[in-house]
């Protein structure tokens, strides 16, 4: 009887290494898969002011009182990120939360914008989205410059003007990923992608010498 104890309590624990060393194997092997997929970045358009490049200045009156200036050396010292939102877009009412943490977290100013001639209809979803305290553009042509097509959409501009980052962004991941491009320098998630292929290759030739 004692015997037939030892033996299970052997095969027991057996069985818990085995699982052990299993659960240890599939998580190395998604650590691995983690740095193998690239970031979920924001589409980016073709048109409109190419990352790296000086914006121009552009000062446009606000919903919420007063004029906000945009782009060139406005906001030195201080990126800014504009986003592009409609009262008619589900999508665009969710983010809007998200782009205000955003903004707080990473000391960004917030600037949103928009178009159409129902002013009316603006002021209330101001009202409604409770972002008064916010810069709130409506201009057709200021979206028009920035290539600006489809809704949700934002750019980030750095502190020294320049263009850091731009994309239709439908989640948080996308907002949070023109943040990433400003900090790591890595434009879109073309170049980023091109990176670590390139990366790969590089240690793959090394490999082989």
């Amino acid at each position: 009887m004692a015997d037939a104890l030892l033996v299970s309590n052997l095969v027991l624990w057996c069985v818990v290494i085995v699982l052990a060393l299993l659960v240890f194997a599939l998580a190395r092997q998604v650590g691995v898969l983690h740095e193998r997929v690239a970031p979920a970045g924001a589409l980016q358009p073709t048109s409109g002011p190419k990352i790296g490049e000086l914006t121009q200045q552009t000062t446009l009156p606000s919903l919420t009182g007063g004029e906000v200036s945009i782009g060139g050396t406005a906001a030195a010292g201080e990126a800014t990120l504009v986003l592009w939102v409609s009262p008619t877009c589900p999508v665009c009412k969710a983010l809007v939360p998200t782009a205000r943490a955003l903004a707080r977290d990473e000391r960004l100013r917030l600037v949103f914008a928009s178009d159409g001639d129902k002013l009316d209809q603006h002021r209330a979803y101001v009202r409604d989205l409770k972002i008064d305290k916010y810069p709130y553009v409506v201009s057709q042509a200021f979206g028009m410059s920035y290539g600006v097509s489809k809704l949700p959409f934002a750019i980030l501009i750095g502190p020294d003007g320049t263009l850091k980052s731009k994309g239709l962004v439908n989640t948080r991941e996308h907002l949070e990923s023109l943040v990433e491009s400003m900090e790591t320098g890595i434009g879109t998630l073309q170049d980023y992608v091109r990176l670590v292929e390139d990366d790969a290759a590089k240690q793959v030739k090394e490999q082989t010498l």
